[in-house]
């Protein structure tokens, strides 16, 4: 099984037909997609004019989709290895049970509601603002676009996908992290379909 970046060599290699470019920009995303797939790939699509169902979308816009990705898997991979040293020294120090843990994976870490629905800007700008509320106080607002209306997804908060599950952003349609936004905020979003 190709990695990520045995992936993205792929896509940059001019002597690939585009069709497999393309599919090995598809299965870079098997490795990290921080909306989730489809909604990452959606994202790569609007913001560099290929077309979802393109067989022949032009390399250089592949390229430059496949080096947006590059810049947020660099940001989320530079994130977990600061939290996993941190992690280290609090557990040498005696903090086994911190209030929140990330469980890894690069997979969904900005997890769309509605692949449909997504932050605007490039992928490493958004996982930007997400690092910075995680290493932050909690805060009342969606970390990435600045809304404050939040509302809990019509399936009950208890039985989110992940533990890391918040309420949805009304802006930007991301799964705000948990430990991004403070009780008061968790408390105050509103059940989907509610006034």
């Amino acid at each position: 099984m190709a990695g990520f970046r045995s992936l993205a060599y792929q896509v940059r290699d001019a002597h690939n037909d585009g069709a497999l470019r393309r599919h090995s920009l598809r299965r870079c995303l098997e490795r990290f997609a921080p909306y989730g797939h489809r909604a990452t790939w959606w994202h790569l699509c609007a913001r560099h004019g290929i077309g979802p169902e393109d067989r022949a979308a032009d390399p250089s816009r592949l390229v430059a989709a496949l080096e947006e990705l590059e810049d947020a898997r660099a940001v989320w991979l530079e994130y977990e290895r600061q939290f996993a040293a941190r992690r280290r020294r609090e557990k040498h120090d005696g903090l086994r049970r911190p209030e929140w843990a990330w469980a890894g994976s690069g997979d969904a870490v900005v997890r769309c509601a509605d692949p449909g629905v997504r932050p605007q800007g490039a992928l490493g700008e958004v996982l930007r603002r997400l690092v910075v509320a995680l290493e932050s106080e909690p805060g009342t607002v969606c970390p990435v676009c600045g809304a404050r209306e939040l509302h809990w997804p019509a399936v009950a908060p208890a039985t989110a996908v992940w533990a890391w599950d918040g309420p949805v952003c009304a802006g930007c349609g991301i799964v705000v992290p948990r430990p991004a936004l403070a009780d008061s905020a968790l408390a105050g979003a509103d059940l989907a379909g509610a006034a």
